[in-house]
């Protein structure tokens, strides 16, 4: 309709004028009043081993001009703001998403110092900030039992080496002894140092076991042996392979020599003391005369 045939046009116009200014209105008051917020679904308790690498995962919701930082909580240290790092620490790095919201903090090999509050902020005005805990440990190797074990020609070696510390994979463990790698063998080959009698049994539950077995054991199957992971450090224990004889004698002879010893050093402290007693009564003698 010819807003000249319309007597209304003018009134219709400013109503809808003013319907379009209170949309505007209302979705820049909404974009204003939004703020951003934290997913809490992600991990914040986060252990990983030495040497691996350590992923925080921060997403942040409706972050709009907000700029999201990384802050070390022991020394307050500010390692990185939005994508970029802020320390000189080349392990520490943000993983850059497809999804801006995303701000992961990585750090590669991680170290034991590594460990502790790490805290996620976000620049509103006051700072929102999520903490994180992460744990680094060390695995370790740890052979059961005594740090030396005798055992009698002809019986069996058995040896159990046990890694429990540690998430996720714990790689494989090897067996040395002294810096000779041991190697288990099959069938009847008689051109490696350990054939048939070695034998080597891996196991996984909540631990990695690994028991090393030698049959028949032999005078040259002595020595230091090393449970070695291949992440994490090693354990060892000497093994005395002897003729026979049990080792009691060897530490009771052991004690005997202990006690004559100190027998014979009493002695010879008493006669060391009676000569000085006996200096000082003729010194005294010869002052009275």
């Amino acid at each position: 309709m010819n807003a000249k045939m319309d007597p209304y046009h003018h009134v219709r116009r400013s109503v809808e004028n003013n319907f379009y200014d209170s949309n505007n209105i209302n979705q820049n008051f909404s974009s204003e009043t939004r703020q951003p917020y934290f997913d809490f679904s992600v991990t914040r308790n986060v252990t990983t081993r030495v040497g691996q690498t350590a992923f925080l995962h921060c997403r942040v919701e409706d972050l709009g001009d907000k700029l999201v930082s990384w802050i070390r909580k022991r020394d307050l240290h500010i390692l990185s703001t939005g994508l970029s790092a802020y320390t000189s620490d080349e392990r520490f790095q943000i993983v850059e998403h497809t999804l801006s919201e995303n701000f992961t903090l990585q750090i590669k090999f991680a170290q034991l110092r590594d460990r502790g509050i790490y805290e996620c902020q976000v620049s509103t005005e006051p700072k929102m900030s999520l903490a994180y805990r992460l744990d680094v440990v060390e695995a370790k190797a740890i052979i059961l039992g005594q740090s030396d074990l005798y055992v009698k020609m002809g019986s069996k070696i058995n040896l159990t080496c046990v890694i429990s510390q540690g998430p996720h994979d714990l790689g494989t463990i090897s067996w040395y002894r002294g810096s000779v790698k041991i190697n288990p063998t099959q069938h009847n080959d008689l051109t490696v140092p350990y054939p048939q009698r070695v034998t080597v049994d891996v196991k996984w539950t909540e631990a990695l076991t690994s028991r090393l077995r030698i049959l028949n054991a032999r005078l040259s199957d002595s020595g230091n042996y090393s449970c070695v992971p291949s992440i994490g450090e090693s354990s060892s224990v000497m093994v005395h392979v002897i003729n026979g004889e049990h080792p009691q004698p060897m530490l009771k002879s052991g004690s005997f020599r202990t006690h004559h010893l100190t027998v014979r050093s009493t002695i010879i402290a008493y006669m060391l003391f009676t000569s000085t007693l006996i200096n000082k009564f003729n010194l005294q003698c010869r002052l009275l005369l």
